[in-house]
C-alpha cells in the first residue's frame, strides 16, 4: 500500500515523464535550428524542448529535497555553490530592494531536487543522467516551478550546472531570468570517462590552482581529473613508505603532502569528478633517483628505472600501497610510454642480467610493465597504460588493461578489436599544449572513429584532453585549457548525431563563445575561441561573444 506522499510523488513522475516524452517526440521532427534560435547550453543536452516564455527567478530561491538521496550534503553544498553563481550579480540589488521596501513577485521561487539513491560511491560509469523541468507555477502545472530528478547525487550535480546555464542576469529588470521556458530536459553522458590531464611535474601548481581547474571541469561536465603527478623532471608527492622520494621535487616549497592529495580527491568528489593518479614508469622516472640513487641503473643511465633490482619493484609497491589509501578511483595510470632502453643494454650489470635470462632490452621493457601491472592489480586497481605498451606487446598485456591512445589515429579500433578498453587522446587534436590546434578540430575529433561494431564501441570508455606542463604554469594554464577543452567535453557528453552534423560555425561556435564568456564571468581565465593560436589575448577591441 503506497503512502499518500509517495502516491503524489509517483503521480508527479509519471505525468512529468509523459510530458517530456511527448515534447521530445515533437523535438525529433524539428529541423536543425539556425543561429538565431540557438540554445546557449554547453554541453548540449541529449534531449530537450523549450518554449517562448521568460520566467523570473527569486534571488531567495529555496531548495526542497525528496527521494532517499535528496538530503545529501553533496546536493546541499552544490545548491549553495550554484545559487551563489546564479545570483552573484543580484545580491546587492536584493538587499537594496529590502531596504527600500520594494517587493517583487517571481515565477520561480523554489528548486526541487529528487535523488532516488543514497549511494554516493563515485566510480567509472556512475549514473549521471537527470531530468530537469522549468515551468511557471500557475497553480495548474503538475511540473511545478523547477524540478530536478536524478538517480544519483552526481546526476543532480550535472542538472544543477544545466539549470545555472539557463539562468541569465537581465540588466533591464535587474533580475535573473530563464528564457525560452518552459524547459523539459532529459540528459545523460555519451561516454563514462570524460577526462582532463594536468601535468604537475614539468611545472608545480599550487593546491588552489588545481582546485580552480577541477571546479572549471565541472562547468563542462568533465568527470575525470587525470593527475600526472610525477615525471622525470620532479617528484613532488609525499610517499610515507619512501620519504626520500620527494627530494626529487624542484624545491621544498613545491610539494604535495598526503593531506593535500586527500583534499584534492575530496574536493573533486563533491563535484562528481574522479581523480586518476599516474606514475609514469619505467621511462619517465629519473626524479625518483634523487632520493634513492639505487633506482638508477647508473649515474650515467638514470632512466629507465633499474629493471634488475627487487628494490625497484619494492618502491613501486610502496608507492602504490600509499596511493591506494588516497585515490579510491578504480583506474590507475602506469604510464609506459617513450621508454628508451638503450642505456640498459650498455650498463654492465643490466646487460649481464639480460644475458643471464636470454632477454633483449625490449623483453625487459615488457617484463617491467607486466610486473608493475601485477602490483597494481594486487591492490585492486585496473591498470591504464599509454599505447606504446599495446603497440609493442599487446598479446602479453593483462586483459584488464585500458589502452590510452595518444600518438595518432587508429589505436582504439585495434585495441577494442582485441578486447581491450580504450581512452582516446589523439595528440593531433586533444593535446592542449599543441597551441596551433583550433577549436573546430578539437570539436570534430571522434573517439569512435573507425569503430562501427556496437559491441566494440562500448569498449571505448571515452576520451581525455591533456594539459602537458612544459609551457604552462599558474600564469597561463587556464587560458591554455579553456575554451578548447570544452569543445572536447561536448564531444564526450552530447549525442553524436546532435553534434556531428550541420555547419558548426553556425551551430556550435556561438554557443562555445557564449560558454567561454560564462567561464570568464565565473572567474576562469578562458582565452578567446577563434585565436589562431590558443591562449593568445584578443587582437583588438570587441565583444567577448565574438572572439
Amino acid at each position: 500500500m503506497l503512502s499518500d506522499p509517495f502516491k503524489s510523488h509517483f503521480l508527479f513522475l509519471i505525468l512529468s515523464f509523459s510530458l517530456c516524452v511527448s515534447q521530445t517526440l515533437a523535438l525529433n521532427s524539428v529541423p536543425e535550428p539556425d543561429a538565431s534560435a540557438l540554445t546557449y547550453l554547453w554541453p548540449l543536452p541529449s534531449e530537450f524542448t523549450s518554449g517562448n516564455r521568460t520566467l523570473s527567478v527569486d534571488p531567495d530561491l529555496s531548495l526542497a529535497v525528496a527521494g532517499i538521496g535528496g538530503n545529501s550534503a553533496i546536493v546541499r553544498a552544490a545548491f549553495d555553490r550554484y545559487r551563489a553563481i546564479i545570483f552573484k550579480h543580484t545580491s546587492g540589488i536584493s538587499i537594496f530592494s529590502r531596504f527600500t521596501g520594494r517587493s517583487s513577485v517571481y515565477d520561480i521561487t523554489k528548486l526541487k531536487i529528487i535523488v532516488n539513491s543514497d549511494n554516493e560511491e563515485l566510480q567509472l560509469g556512475v549514473d549521471e543522467s537527470y531530468t530537469l523541468f522549468v515551468s511557471k507555477n500557475d497553480g495548474k502545472s503538475i511540473i511545478g516551478e523547477a524540478t530536478i530528478e536524478a538517480n544519483t547525487v552526481y546526476g543532480a550535480l550535472r542538472a544543477l550546472e544545466t539549470f545555472s546555464q539557463l539562468c541569465s542576469f537581465d540588466y533591464g529588470t535587474k533580475s535573473v531570468q530563464v528564457y525560452k521556458a518552459p524547459w523539459c530536459i532529459r540528459d545523460k553522458p555519451r561516454f563514462a570517462f570524460r577526462g582532463l590531464l594536468l601535468d604537475t611535474s614539468r611545472h608545480y601548481f599550487p593546491i588552489y590552482v588545481i582546485k580552480q581547474i577541477i571546479e572549471s571541469m565541472s562547468y563542462a561536465k568533465l568527470n575525470v581529473f587525470h593527475w600526472h603527478i610525477i615525471d622525470e623532471e620532479s617528484f613532488p608527492l609525499e610517499v610515507p613508505a619512501y620519504p626520500k622520494l620527494w627530494k626529487g621535487s624542484y624545491t621544498k616549497w613545491e610539494r604535495y603532502t598526503v593531506e593535500d592529495a586527500y583534499e584534492i580527491v575530496n574536493f573533486a568528489k563533491v563535484r562528481g569528478i574522479n581523480v586518476m593518479a599516474e606514475i609514469d614508469i619505467p621511462g619517465h622516472a629519473e626524479s625518483w633517483g634523487t632520493g634513492y640513487p639505487d633506482l638508477w641503473p647508473s649515474t650515467s643511465c638514470r632512466e629507465p628505472l633499474d629493471v634488475t633490482k627487487n628494490f625497484t619493484f619494492d618502491v613501486i609497491s610502496g608507492i602504490l600501497t600509499d596511493m591506494r589509501k588516497i585515490f579510491p578511483f578504480e583506474l590507475f595510470h602506469l604510464g609506459g610510454d617513450e621508454v628508451n632502453t638503450d642505456c640498459w643494454s650498455s650498463t654492465p650489470h643490466v646487460k649481464q642480467w639480460l644475458q643471464d635470462r636470454n632477454m633483449t632490452a625490449k623483453d625487459a621493457y615488457k617484463y617491467f610493465v607486466l610486473k608493475a601491472q601485477e602490483i597494481a592489480i594486487s591492490k585492486n586497481w585496473t591498470p591504464v597504460n599509454w599505447e606504446e605498451t599495446f603497440n609493442t606487446f599487446a598479446e602479453n598485456l593483462n586483459p584488464r588493461t585500458v589502452v590510452h591512445n595518444w600518438l595518432g589515429a587508429g589505436v582504439c579500433p585495434k585495441a577494442v578489436a582485441k578486447g581491450f578498453k580504450c581512452i582516446f587522446s589523439n595528440q593531433g587534436f586533444w593535446y592542449l599544449d599543441h597551441l596551433d590546434v583550433p577549436w573546430n578540430e578539437v570539436y570534430t575529433a571522434e573517439p569512435l572513429e573507425g569503430i562501427n561494431d556496437t559491441s566494440k564501441q562500448e569498449l571505448v570508455l571515452g576520451g581525455e584532453v591533456c594539459m602537458w606542463g612544459e609551457t604552462a604554469d599558474t600564469s597561463d594554464v587556464q587560458q591554455t585549457i579553456w575554451p578548447r577543452a570544452a569543445a572536447a567535453a561536448e564531444r564526450m557528453w552530447s549525442r553524436r548525431d546532435a553534434i556531428s552534423t550541420g555547419n558548426i560555425a553556425l551551430t556550435a561556435l556561438p554557443r562555445l563563445q557564449y560558454f567561454r564568456c560564462l567561464l570568464n564571468r565565473r572567474g576562469v581565465q578562458a582565452a578567446p575561441v577563434t585565436n589562431k593560436y590558443a591562449r593568445r589575448p584578443p587582437t583588438g577591441a570587441g565583444s567577448c561573444y565574438e572572439q
